[in-house]
């Protein structure tokens, strides 16, 4: 795993905590497929060019209040 990811294009980038994708698609078109094993996504309905300041401070307040498991499982599932 660690070859692999000293391999990659962008190995000196820490991978992404938040991927925020527009236009309404839920998918992420393998866009950093293996940076983003542990990142949370939000989906916004906006085109890119809409997306404001607004809307990003949206995804952040969205963001914030997640409960990052980062591949765990949840306090109380796990109960």
């Amino acid at each position: 795993e660690s070859n692999l990811t000293s391999a990659m294009a962008l190995a000196h980038v820490p991978d992404p905590d938040l991927i925020i994708r527009t236009g309404g698609e839920q998918r992420i078109s393998n866009f950093l497929l293996w940076q983003a094993a542990y990142s949370e996504f939000v989906f916004q309905p906006c085109l890119w060019p809409d997306f404001d300041a607004k809307a990003f401070h949206e995804a952040l307040e969205d963001f914030s209040a997640r409960d990052r498991r980062y591949g765990g499982v949840s306090r109380e599932i796990a109960s």
